[in-house]
């Protein structure tokens, strides 16, 4: 009997809730597996999958949200030999994990925080509450490539943003994988979208792109592709996260930023009754 040799898996891209190969057919080794390598149309249709989850993601309560996020925790936590197995070490895995559980406690308590009544003059009720920015489109970084693409796109999602990211191109198993967690915890389809491949091929049509409210450039390390970004981005006036520094400590205590940046405030104003 000849000896049988072992299936390579593909990974795909993860778009609109779905694993599709790349509309160009191409795809890059990785680890002993093929990874799809997206093109700009691969990442304007991950825009429209984003655009058309915005309504009901933005629609949810606040506490299904949580419930969601905190599901995907559960999902991660049972696959956590699986990333080990990539070569994802075990305290990232798990500090990601705990991540999750984080930003899920502050899917109700957001607009406690960053939301209120305002002292005005007049007989008027003033108040001011958060609502998402819409679709944002995120560069993770490069490293670590689990918790860093996490801590992107769970302050994103909590919020009631959708998220088109572009993955870390040298270390991706994880950010597919992570798509195979996301696919299986309840969350709605185009409210994560997942490219792969080179940053220069996808994220400019990104930045550019009109239907694209926001960018977040973590994972730019290239001064001059930045700059050419944050360019593109002013074509709609896109709300910009500038790069993180290199020394950067992914397991630190996140904070809010990334949250409330990512905000619109609506403020109305409501006569008092006499």
């Amino acid at each position: 009997m000849s000896e049988r040799v072992a299936v390579r898996k593909t990974y795909k891209l993860f778009i609109g809730g779905k694993f599709p190969r790349s509309e160009s057919g191409r795809s890059y080794l990785v680890q002993d597996s093929n990874v799809s390598l997206a093109s700009r149309k691969d990442a304007r249709d991950a825009v429209v999958a984003a655009r058309a989850a915005v309504q009901g993601w933005a629609g949810a309560t606040a506490y299904n949200r949580g419930q969601i996020l905190y599901r995907v925790a559960e999902m991660l936590e049972g696959r956590r030999e699986q990333f080990v197995a990539l070569g994802v070490p075990a305290d990232e895995v798990d500090a990601a994990t705990d991540r999750w559980v984080w930003y899920a406690g502050w899917s109700d308590k957001l607009p406690q925080v960053y939301g209120g009544a305002n002292p005005v003059a007049g007989p008027y009720f003033n108040l001011s509450t958060p609502e998402p920015t819409g679709v944002v489109a995120v560069v993770a970084p490069e490293a670590p490539a689990l918790l860093g693409l996490v801590s992107v796109i769970a302050p994103a999602m909590v919020t009631g943003n959708t998220v088109v990211v572009a993955a870390s191109p040298s270390a991706p198993l994880a950010a597919v994988t992570l798509a195979e967690v996301l696919a299986t915890s309840d969350l709605p389809g185009g409210v994560v979208n997942i490219l792969t491949g080179h940053l220069t091929e996808t994220v400019p049509t990104l930045a550019s792109h009109l239907d694209v409210n926001a960018i977040d450039l973590t994972g730019v390390t290239d001064a001059d592709l930045a700059a050419e970004l944050e360019v593109g981005a002013a074509q709609n006036l896109k709300r910009v996260l500038r790069p993180a520094p290199a020394d950067h400590d992914w397991f630190a205590d996140p904070g809010i930023t990334r949250m409330t940046t990512l905000l619109e405030t609506k403020t109305v104003w409501h006569p008092k009754g006499v």
